[in-house]
């Protein structure tokens, strides 16, 4: 079987024109993956990023309730205090109004 010239024109186009179309292929495969890096690369930034942000709230947040913890401490001592000096004054209120 031989191919006459027109043949193998045709068929060397039909290969050039593959050839030509499974480049253009890894063309825009390889322009999607790259795409696709860096999309992912920019979500995993900004995940990095919110989680900081988060930790450094829970510190914060740490921070508030130990400082509220404290203060409810010294105001429950306060109190506890207003409450011994204010006890002898109201026995010997109570201890007159029975005399």
């Amino acid at each position: 079987m031989t191919l006459a010239g027109g043949d193998v024109d045709a068929l060397v186009g039909a290969v050039g024109a593959g050839g030509f179309f499974t480049l253009l292929i890894v063309i825009v495969w390889q322009l999607a993956a790259t795409w696709r890096a860096r999309m992912l690369t920019t979500r995993e930034h900004e995940y990095r990023k919110l989680a900081t942000q988060y930790a450094q709230l829970l510190e914060d947040s740490v921070e508030l309730q130990r400082r509220s913890l404290d203060e409810m401490a010294q105001t429950r001592e306060e109190l506890l205090a207003a409450r011994r000096q204010a006890a002898p004054m109201e026995a010997i209120r109570e201890a007159e109004r029975h005399v």
